[in-house]
């Protein structure tokens, strides 16, 4: 399937987690080419940031035209200096692809080679060595992009079928050949929002599936609740008039159908005949289970927000300066700044910590038996105080949570100055992805952990007969690697599988 110069999430999931192949159209390419042969041609006699000028506060000084190739080696080699742990694959393959599609646009001026070889990489899944830290996100990710493109010049390293290796070696095994300069694609393959926005989307889908499963585990919680099913009404949630909360109710009815664990209120407390001054089962259950669609309905849209920001983002042209053939001009401004990307992505982390404490909330709900008055401590299915359950796994889901808490404070206004004060505003946005990608790995630890909890309490009532038919589905998977247990037994290997199940891994 060919591609055009724009690209969508469902198109973004498959070649960046299935790996499909990145193939770009004909016409797409020929308006690289001709962009790239109209500023050929324009810049001839023209003062030109970053073509002939130094970078950033060193563009008051003007470079020899004999320099002017060694100046787009320059800005790759010097800026090559991150640090920290390797960005895992799948993060370099999104913002690799992010890349392509910036010059997609046809208003960055490089040659096409340089996009064909970067499709190349992506295809033959080269991954380069790209650092976590380094980029303040306002001329874009100046660091991690030089990392990328110190690999497309035939320099530093990349990951290759599971291997760190020396980059040379690895594109002469492939028959590739390093990218040599032709006017300005040193500066254009640095200079971008590139790696915060394919850590975005991989943050993204990463969190459309923890709401999908904190939906499940919602309703799977009410099930073993017994909860009055009113709470997922439509008549109920259609009086909020926002769309989150509409969809996440709808979600759970149809999850739930065929369901005989939740009670119906109007037979249960409407049909007259109660005498009893305390009822026995709950009127009302904690918010923490009554709630979940006031609570998940904003999760949801700014899931949805972050989504149109992101594909904004990754299908337009967010280097500097921008070479527009249409108008035969060349416009200097800021496109590479991160602003919309770390905004979304600190909105992303604060939503996804509130799922993940939806979850901590309702996993103390299942281990807490004078709470729930219905389950055994910690879904002990043990000997008390013999055995000890899922008691010591509520501490794992408990600090992990509390660690969502204090990294959800914003990277947005957490703005430093640099760059002798040329980058005297800057979006932090890679580190604000970054923050947001641990939110993500850790809010799959405390759902796992619940949905080990929730297997137990369903095994302790015996009550798989009465779930849903989709509640049934999942219980029975996670039991194909996660059996009922009593003894006690180190469960650290089974909180690690239940996280591979649910990251569809």
């Amino acid at each position: 399937m060919e591609l055009g110069k724009t690209i969508d999430l469902k198109t973004l999931d498959k070649i960046v987690f299935g790996k499909a192949p990145l193939v770009i159209s004909e016409d797409c390419m020929k308006e690289v080419a001709d962009c790239y042969d109209f500023l050929k041609t324009f810049s001839s006699d023209k003062i030109i940031y970053g073509i002939n000028t130094g970078f950033g506060p060193m563009a008051q000084y003007r470079v020899d035209d004999k320099s002017l190739t060694e100046l787009q080696y320059n800005i790759i080699r010097s800026h090559s200096t991150g640090a920290g742990k390797p960005l895992p694959e799948i993060y370099v393959r999104a913002a690799m692809v992010a890349r392509v599609y910036t010059f997609l646009q046809a208003r960055s001026g490089v040659h096409p080679e340089l996009v064909n070889l970067l499709v190349e990489f992506i295809n033959r899944e080269i991954y380069p060595f790209i650092p976590e830290h380094g980029s303040v996100g306002a001329s874009g990710d100046l660091v991690q992009l030089a990392h990328m493109a110190l690999t497309l010049i035939g320099e530093g390293e990349v990951f290759y079928k599971g291997e760190r290796r020396d980059t040379a070696g690895v594109m002469e095994e492939n028959g590739l050949k390093p990218f040599s300069m032709h006017i300005r694609e040193g500066l254009s393959i640095t200079n971008g929002t590139s790696v915060m926005t394919g850590i975005g989307i991989v943050n993204l889908l990463y969190a459309q599936k923890l709401l999908n499963w904190s939906v499940i585990a919602s309703v799977m919680m009410n099930e073993v609740a017994a909860s009055y099913d009113d709470l997922m009404a439509e008549p109920l949630n259609s009086c909020k008039r926002h769309e989150g909360q509409q969809f996440i109710a709808k979600a759970m009815r149809e999850w739930i159908e065929g369901s005989t664990c939740v009670k119906k209120r109007e037979i249960e407390l409407y049909s007259g005949g109660h005498q009893e001054k305390v009822f026995g089962h709950k009127v009302q259950p904690f918010y923490s289970l009554r709630c979940v669609p006031q609570i998940l309905g904003p999760v949801y849209d700014e899931l949805a927000n972050a989504e149109k920001v992101l594909i904004n983002e990754i299908n337009s042209a967010c280097d500097n300066p921008i070479v527009d053939p249409v108008t035969q001009n060349i416009y200097h401004g800021g496109n590479f700044h991160g602003d919309y990307v770390s905004f979304e992505m600190d909105k992303l982390k604060i939503a996804i910590t509130k799922l993940t404490m939806l979850s901590e909330r309702q996993l103390n709900y299942l281990f807490h038996d004078k709470i729930n008055e219905m389950l055994p401590p910690f879904v002990n299915l043990g000997v008390l105080g013999l055995n000890y359950g899922l008691q010591a796994s509520q501490f794992t889901a408990t600090s992990t949570t509390a660690e969502c808490q204090t990294l959800s404070n914003p990277m947005y206004v957490h703005s430093i100055p640099n760059n002798n004060d040329n980058q005297d505003i800057v979006s932090m946005g890679t580190n604000s992805a970054l923050i947001a990608k641990t939110i993500i790995d850790n809010s799959f630890q405390v759902l796992a952990i619940q949905f080990m909890g929730l297997t137990q309490a369903i095994e302790y009532q015996e009550c798989q007969d009465k779930l849903s038919p989709k509640s049934l589905k999942i219980y029975q998977e996670i039991r194909e690697f996660f059996p009922a247990f009593k003894e006690d037994t180190p469960l650290y290997p089974k909180v690690e599988k239940t996280i591979t199940y649910l990251r569809g891994e």
